[in-house]
């Protein structure tokens, strides 16, 4: 059965869009088959943090009845496929919740899971994405803006009757004004279901766009990522904590 979870963010550079990437690499990693879908026609930039941005086809030409949807589905060498968008502004008519469905529906049992990485925001486009989608995971920051426009999407998700799995906390630098795990979940009455560390190696494997999980898997984040991917399918996965910053607890205690 193909899970279609659609990954939101109530707005921009909390890092949603590197969450899918890595996300899909680390089902991939479990055995699991994957499609990214780049549902992010105004703004796309998934097959830029993957290094494979310039495709002959994309969903645009879905879209536009230029192409098949099997058409536009590529390898990746994470390990996962990718439904690209095109990088250019090409100018759409709007994208209905049907368009995706059909999308989807002929995808069904090809794969195990399709990430959707949406538009962030909570504009029409998003909400197109979410409406189509089976499932939701939210991806924040610990702020309050951040938090407060995850509480509109969880929101939207009980609107388009969308099942919403929980939330991703995203770049925690466990700092004192950061807003604790405990009460993240209190005020969106949704379970965390694992937060990404702020990590260096992230910024280093963008840069060489890559995800993380497959260019530095013993990072922190990479950890964690892996956590959240085995906790989707049921299986135990406890993130293994680098020697450095064992050492560096060790001597600090």
């Amino acid at each position: 059965m193909t899970r279609i979870i659609s990954v939101a963010s109530g707005k921009g550079g909390v890092g949603k869009t590197t969450f899918v990437a890595n996300l899909s690499a680390a089902l991939a990693h479990f055995g699991k088959s994957v499609i990214a879908v780049d549902a992010n026609l105004t703004t796309s930039n998934l097959g830029l943090h993957l290094g494979v941005h310039l495709y002959p086809k994309t969903l645009h030409d879905v879209f536009e009845g230029k192409a098949n949807i099997h058409e536009v589905v590529y390898d990746h060498k994470a390990g996962f496929k990718i439904i690209p968008a095109d990088i250019s502004f090409r100018k759409m008519k709007s994208v209905g919740v049907h368009s995706y469905v059909d999308v989807f529906y002929e995808l069904l049992g090809d794969t195990d899971f399709i990430i959707i990485d949406t538009a962030a925001g909570l504009g029409k486009e998003a909400q197109t994405s979410i409406a189509a989608a089976d499932e939701m995971i939210t991806v924040t920051n610990p702020e309050m803006p951040a938090i407060t426009d995850a509480l509109k999407l969880g929101l939207l998700a009980l609107r388009h009757e969308t099942k919403n799995l929980g939330v991703v906390v995203n770049r925690v630098k466990g700092e004192s004004q950061e807003i604790p795990i405990g009460h993240i979940e209190n005020m969106l009455g949704v379970p965390v279901i694992g937060h990404i560390p702020e990590d260096k190696e992230v910024r280093r494997a963008i840069a060489l766009k890559e995800p993380v999980v497959t260019y530095k898997p013993s990072s922190l984040a990479a950890q964690h990522i892996m956590a959240i991917a085995a906790k989707l399918i049921g299986e135990e996965y406890k993130p293994k904590i680098p020697i450095g910053l064992r050492l560096f607890g060790w001597l600090t205690k």
